[in-house]
């Protein structure tokens, strides 16, 4: 999908279309982080952004869908914090190197090339100290979980994550069990998640 279906999705939906709550395993990689500058890429809504700004952080917010966009200033706005909006497209959009003490890549599905490209990118842009973390459906989701792109083409791995992230010190590196509501009934899906820093 590119950035005018993105938005058009987006903009029929009454509501938000993702929770406004932070997602569970960015919450528990970060939680325990100490506030500094932080970058979010690809973030939607801004559920993550909004969540981390209320804890202090400085976060930009980056995406390429202007109502997405749009949809987290309001959030923001609503829970009274102040975020950097960028919107760009992540496989282009060029971080200030060694510049964030957390970059996060919540959801974004891209095939492997790009994601690749958004992947170097987002190392470069971790400082000495700082943070990095990766959450998406995973490639495994497909025949054991529930929900998400039903392309394998845009699907990760941690491997094929952490592939991309020479140079990081891997805390994390799994796939994840995350609990889901369909039909009165709880369901896992299955997410890739990677946490790292930069030595």
């Amino acid at each position: 999908m590119d950035s005018a279906d993105w938005d058009a999705r987006y903009a029929e939906a009454p509501e938000l279309v993702w929770t406004a709550e932070p997602n569970r395993f960015v919450v528990e990689e970060t939680a325990d982080l100490p506030p500094g500058r932080a970058l979010d890429l690809a973030a939607g809504e801004g559920r993550n952004a909004v969540w981390l700004a209320e804890r202090g952080w400085r976060v930009t917010a980056v995406d390429f869908s202007a109502v997405a966009v749009r949809r987290g200033q309001d959030l923001a706005r609503e829970r009274g914090v102040d975020i950097d909006w960028q919107v760009a497209d992540v496989t282009t959009y060029p971080p200030e190197a060694g510049a964030y003490d957390l970059v996060l890549i919540a959801y974004l599905h891209l095939p492997r090339p790009d994601l690749a490209t958004v992947l170097r990118h987002a190392a470069t842009a971790v400082r000495h100290g700082g943070s990095f973390v990766l959450v998406g459906h995973d490639l495994a989701n497909l025949s054991a979980g529930t929900g998400g792109p039903q392309d394998p083409a845009v699907l990760p791995t941690p491997e094929m994550v952490v592939a991309e992230l020479p140079g990081m010190q891997i805390s994390r590196a799994e796939t994840a069990r995350r609990p889901v509501r369909v039909r009165d009934k709880t369901v896992d899906a299955l997410d890739t998640v990677v946490a790292a820093t930069r030595p």
